[in-house]
């Protein structure tokens, strides 16, 4: 397998994640507004909203992560920002949607870490674009 067909492989993967995961975020949206409104506090769908934003916006940055891949010469930074963003999607959104529809408070202290996942992958994605033009790169 070439190193361009491994990119263009993995490009396509983060791609494809990324979109079943709008699929997912969308969904999960749509029954949040008419399916969970009257039945969450203010404080559920509060918490509710959050995830959906966040989950949307980075199944957005897989698709992203995925074009970056097929672009940079770096094959580990977009894989390693890809890992990031999903983790933080399934930590950060994934207990806050689990908060809202459980109220079990405790599920509050891996919110953040999810945060940490989200920041650690937009970093890594910002090192991979800047790499795009380099010809050579080892990571």
């Amino acid at each position: 397998m070439t190193k361009e067909h491994l990119q263009t492989t993995t490009a396509g993967r983060w791609i494809g994640v990324g979109a079943l995961l709008a699929m997912l975020a969308v969904m999960l949206g749509a029954f949040g507004a008419h399916g969970l409104k009257s039945h969450f506090s203010e404080q559920q769908m509060a918490w509710y909203q959050t995830a959906f934003q966040y989950h949307i916006i980075h199944a957005i940055a897989l698709i992203i992560t995925g074009l970056a891949s097929a672009l940079t010469p770096s094959k580990n930074l977009p894989k390693l920002a890809g890992l990031c963003f999903l983790s933080g999607v399934l930590l950060f959104s994934g207990s806050l949607y689990t908060l809202a529809l459980t109220q079990m408070r405790w599920l509050g202290a891996i919110t953040p870490l999810g945060g940490i996942a989200f920041l650690f992958g937009w970093g890594l994605l910002a090192v991979a674009g800047f790499r795009i033009n380099q010809k050579e790169n080892p990571s």
